[in-house]
């Protein structure tokens, strides 16, 4: 062989050699320096960025949550005992992504879209970063088509509009959790998707919510993302924007998603034990400096989306527990600052047996009667200021006994309009139901029926209504508005009825 074949021989490998494309890349590196609590301190992950998923020694998963000269601080997202001293920890150059998309309707899944149900593993979906941005002011529409919650004092008093942030707060135990799940089951045919996040709660209060849909048909149609009280507080931190990137999905794809956080009080509670364990200056009540921040970057992916982007929306019913009454204190006060009205619950109203425990005094929306339709619009106007009214009035009565006639028909009025408000837990009311109550309390045709009857009659009432006068409530179904002629021939239904109430 001579000089002139071997070079052409060595030109020929050169080429190949250089056409040869390495899909290996230089991914970055760090050590574990220290690790306990759930958090670790890294050496030599010198670009990490704040939130990037990393990688620890294969066997868990971590988030970056501080950037220090010299370390990097994450915590884990496992179990806390798996990443130890020494480990290797890799950079992902991603962040925290869930699976989304319609497979996972009817499951229940952890923070990190786990199915814990036990139906099986979820295959093929997509998946979406829990970390986004909130929709551009341009990118978004009016909140004025209503979302019924079924709940007759909400839906008159307090209106939700589809792509509203609606806080539900008050003390332990009077009824915040009842109220957003009353909201999930009335959504059952109104092709509005749900999507329920426990934050923090037990896990028989999450099996028992679960029940619940299942027993009432809404998890055709819901996702519920648990983490519990015994995970750990980074698994309780993720949730919520787990839920959320897992409703957005639906968003973008054109739907109307309902989403409940439960609650957002043991949220930053979670975080707060993060940050001291991330050794973070500690404010007020202990929380850190940024957990305004934490929620608000939440909340406000709640949207409704303008035409061009689709029209979807998003409906957030954030809860927040309060300590005895105590709105004034700091995640309440943030909280209320980002959201559009909040319902408030009072604990003293739920014991003396008004359920739901609506305080229509610190209860409101600002999306107010703009996410109602025309007939709710027409027979709740006063409502509002009427229970006022009759509170103010039933407070300062008990100090007197000589009343003047009128004090004496607005305080007959109040207790039946307050009667009237009332409703059992899961007894979801159609619009349609809610305007022909309304429309008969409005017009007081109740003055003859006595306060502790009131219930039972307006439930007879709307079943004589529907085997006699079906019309009616299908003209308001499918127009949204009363007529005088429908308000006529209700006052007469009214007058056949108390002929028959209580003689069966």
């Amino acid at each position: 062989m001579n000089k002139e074949e071997i070079s052409r021989i060595e030109e020929r490998v050169r080429k190949k050699l250089n056409a040869v494309q390495l899909d290996c890349a230089a991914m970055p590196a760090g050590r574990v320096r220290f690790s306990g609590d759930g958090v670790i301190k890294i050496d030599g992950l010198r670009n990490a960025k704040y939130g990037e998923l990393l990688d620890v020694g294969g066997v868990a998963q971590a988030i970056v949550l501080g950037l220090n000269e010299n370390d990097v601080d994450a915590i884990v997202l496992s179990e806390e005992d798996k990443a130890s001293a020494g480990m290797i920890v890799k950079a992902t150059g991603r962040i925290v992504e869930v699976p989304v998309g319609k497979k996972l309707l009817g499951r229940v899944v952890n923070p990190l879209g786990v199915p814990i149900d036990g139906l099986g593993q979820i295959k093929g979906a997509l998946r979406r970063p829990i970390e986004a941005a909130a929709p551009e002011i341009v990118d978004r529409g009016k909140v004025d088509a209503p979302l019924q919650t079924g709940i007759l004092a909400i839906d008159a008093m307090v209106p939700i509009g589809r792509g509203q942030r609606e806080l539900i707060i008050g003390d332990r135990r009077t009824g915040k959790t009842s109220v957003a799940v009353d909201a999930i089951l009335n959504q059952k045919g109104k092709d509005v998707l749900c999507v329920y996040v426990a934050v923090g709660q037990k896990a028989s209060s999450v099996a028992a919510i679960l029940h619940t849909l299942r027993e009432y048909g809404a998890m055709d149609y819901t996702v519920i993302v648990c983490s519990t009280a015994k995970d750990s507080a980074p698994l309780q931190y993720i949730a919520p924007y787990s839920g959320c990137a897992i409703a957005e999905e639906f968003m973008y794809a054109g739907k109307d998603v309902l989403i409940v956080y439960d609650d957002l009080s043991k949220h930053a509670v979670a975080y707060r034990a993060m940050s001291l364990l991330l050794k973070r200056p500690p404010g007020r009540e202990a929380y850190p400096g940024d957990v305004f921040y934490l929620h608000s970057r939440l909340l406000e992916r709640a949207a409704k989306l303008s035409e061009e982007k689709g029209g979807g929306s998003i409906t957030a019913l954030p809860i927040v527990e309060t300590m005895a009454g105590d709105i004034s204190a700091y995640v309440p006060t943030n909280i209320i600052s980002i959201t559009d009205g909040q319902i408030y619950l009072e604990s003293d109203l739920f014991h003396a047996g008004i359920r739901p425990a609506v305080n229509v005094g610190l209860s409101v929306s600002r999306v107010g009667s703009s996410a109602q339709i025309a007939g709710m619009k027409k027979v709740s106007g006063k409502l509002r200021l009427d229970l006022s009214q009759y509170r103010e009035l039933a407070v300062f009565a008990q100090f007197g006994s000589d009343l003047d006639g009128n004090t004496v028909a607005r305080l007959e009025q109040g207790k039946r309009t307050t009667e009237t408000l009332k409703q059992d837990i899961h007894a979801t009311l159609a619009v349609e139901k809610q305007i022909v109550l309304l429309y008969v309390t409005m017009k007081e045709l109740l003055k003859d029926v006595p306060v502790e009857k009131i219930v039972a009659f307006n439930a007879e009432f709307l079943t004589y209504l529907e085997l006699h006068y079906p019309d009616i409530l299908q003209s308001i179904r499918e127009t949204g508005d009363i007529s005088m002629d429908i308000g006529i021939t209700i006052e007469d239904a009214v007058t056949e009825c108390k002929k028959t109430f209580g003689k069966e």
